[in-house]
């Protein structure tokens, strides 16, 4: 079995994807916590590949309570390479209608309560997220999506607020003006800590609705957006099995994730303490323990 190994992190709406039918669930710990839920092993096609319900299975953790430390942690404990993380969110512009997915490759992170970083403690690092989502990943989902015709968009700004609360008008049209694509609450600190983690990371939105900026969406209702999700979430489930198959034709070996931490630890080697190292293990003992 190749090296690669990928996971998808499903966001509302995406809690299981039942059509896996060699099925083993995982429950670990890390030093952060334990991750959104169970972390569902199967192979595919002969290849190993992960899922984990970012918000728990039934939908029980609030964006703002999501340990994205844990979740990061658990999947580089299982040696995952590349994750696709599959979110809803809502439009900021008229072309996005809802049930249309976009490609993300860049992020405005407005979150202010969350932990962003795995090096908040002892050990500095700092990694450039100018480019935040992998291109060869990006290509692989764009396959996927195209071998189901799922109308798309390649490419596009996503704004991570705090929530759990939608936008107000005034914030939903500041986000517009800002020729921001798409609106959602999870993929900040998650797509910061891949990184931190060299883990290979997309995202493929989905939108549900246009916001409260639209005239007929003035009101995002839930249930009104559940019943969009839904279809999504059966588009969603072709596309991932897509792309299981063609991901690894991607991946592109100087991709700058795969070794962002030789140039990121700033921290003087005397300074960083055997206690903080083992707790980075999984994370950055490729570096740490040179």
């Amino acid at each position: 079995m190749a090296n690669n190994k990928l996971a998808i992190i499903g966001g509302s709406g995406l809690y299981d994807v039942e059509e896996f039918k060699d099925r083993e669930l995982l429950d670990l710990n890390t030093p952060w916590g334990k991750p959104s839920d169970q972390i569902l092993k199967t192979i595919y096609d002969n290849k190993e590949v992960y899922f984990l319900p970012r918000h728990g299975k039934g939908h029980i953790i609030s964006p703002s309570k999501i340990n994205f430390r844990a979740n990061i942690d658990a999947l580089k404990q299982l040696n995952v390479t590349d994750i696709v993380s599959v979110s809803a969110v809502g439009s900021l512009k008229d072309d996005l209608p809802p049930g249309k997915f976009v490609i993300v490759d860049q992020f405005i992170d407005r979150t202010f309560a969350r932990n962003k970083t795995f090096f908040d403690d002892e050990i500095v690092a700092h990694v450039s997220m100018a480019n935040p989502t992998s291109k060869g990943l990006m290509d692989a989902c764009e396959d996927a999506i195209k071998k189901e015709e799922i109308d798309y968009q390649r490419g596009g700004t996503y704004v991570v607020m705090e929530g759990p609360q939608f936008s107000t008008l005034a914030e939903s049209n500041l986000y517009r003006s800002w020729k921001a694509d798409v609106i959602g609450m999870t993929n900040m600190p998650e797509a910061k800590l891949a990184r931190e983690a060299e883990i290979r990371y997309a995202s493929v939105s989905m939108v549900t609705d246009y916001d409260c900026w639209h005239p007929d969406h003035e009101n995002v209702d839930v249930q009104q957006v559940i019943k969009v999700l839904l279809n999504n979430a059966s588009k969603a489930k072709s596309m991932i099995k897509n792309l299981i198959l063609n991901f690894e034709s991607h991946i592109d070996p100087n991709d700058p994730t795969n070794n962002c931490l030789d140039v990121a630890i700033i921290t003087s080697p005397e300074k960083r303490s055997k206690k903080t190292k083992e707790k980075l293990n999984t994370i950055a003992g490729r570096v740490l323990n040179k």
